[in-house]
């Protein structure tokens, strides 16, 4: 009797890069935020919660490469929220839209291991195709974030050069070797996406709003997940300017930029399609 190896998961980076060459390279954040319900007509509780993503979700899945919901939004109702956003990644998920939970997790030990398993382990209810996390513990300290994903398929999406002020504080701090610690935590992102094609599964989080970017090495071999366009300021037409030859690998990140067209999920798509086309005739 044989036994039938279990099948190798595709990695996160070849399946982003698929969905990029099919939708677009746009990313749309799922951000319940209570001004958003608000400008929705809807209340900030848990059935305005569930409304808004369940047009959302309406919206968008099957229609853009990838959807990032905003973790805190959903957890501060709760369990019931949970369970929302619980179903929300289900239904992406199915249609093919690949997730990026934004929970900027990080810690050590058996608690980072715990954090990795909640949202990068097959099976779990919040099993995402990736998960943001934060490496100022240490990157080393990510370590079981990045085996799990490893084993599962999954990626990360680890803060480099982020788009608020206070992050220079620590981002562009000069290491003894003259390296900054933005700039080593992409180089450690290169080094894990070494033989990932055709792009790697560790990407960086960098700010679309951060102008130019030419002195630090942008080239990891993964997705670069780049919020700040529309409410924040950023435009798809600077996208070339501050990512240089990287803008191939950028996933740009709408949030506002989208919803407030909602709750109509024509409109919400309409949105969406726009970001779209704009970017690709941005970046190519």
């Amino acid at each position: 009797m044989t036994t039938t190896p279990p099948a190798v998961p595709v990695p996160f980076g070849t399946r982003l890069r698929r969905a990029m060459d099919t939708y677009g390279p746009l990313c749309v954040g799922i951000d319940p935020h209570p001004s958003l319900l608000a400008d929705w007509g809807l209340g900030d509780d848990v059935a305005g919660l569930a409304a808004f993503t369940r047009a959302s979700v309406d919206a968008l899945a099957g229609h853009v490469a990838s959807v990032k919901p905003q973790s805190a939004f959903f957890e501060r109702f709760g369990s019931r929220g949970l369970a929302v956003l619980e179903g929300a990644v289900a239904e992406l998920r199915d249609a093919g839209t690949l997730v990026i939970m934004d929970a900027k997790r990080g810690d050590i030990g058996s608690t980072m291991t715990a954090y990795a398993q909640t949202y990068l382990s097959p099976g779990a209810p919040l099993f995402s195709d990736a998960l943001t996390v934060s490496p100022y513990l240490g990157y080393g300290s990510l370590a079981p974030a990045v085996e799990l994903a490893r084993e599962s398929g999954s990626g990360l999406f680890v803060l480099a050069l982020t788009s608020n002020p206070e992050g220079a504080e620590v981002q562009h701090a000069v290491r003894p070797d003259g390296r900054t610690v933005g700039a080593t935590i992409l180089a450690h992102l290169s080094r894990d996406n070494q033989g990932g094609a055709p792009m790697g599964s560790f990407g960086a989080v960098v700010g679309a709003t951060l102008g130019d970017l030419s002195s630090y090495d942008l080239e990891i071999g993964g997705p670069l997940l780049a919020p700040g366009i529309g409410a924040q300021g950023a435009t798809p037409a600077d996208l070339p300017k501050v990512f240089g030859p990287a803008a191939r690998l950028v996933v740009p990140n709408v949030s506002r930029g989208v919803l407030r067209h909602g709750p109509d999920a024509a409109a919400l798509r309409g949105a969406a399609e726009r970001f779209a086309g704009e970017i690709r005739a941005a970046v190519g």
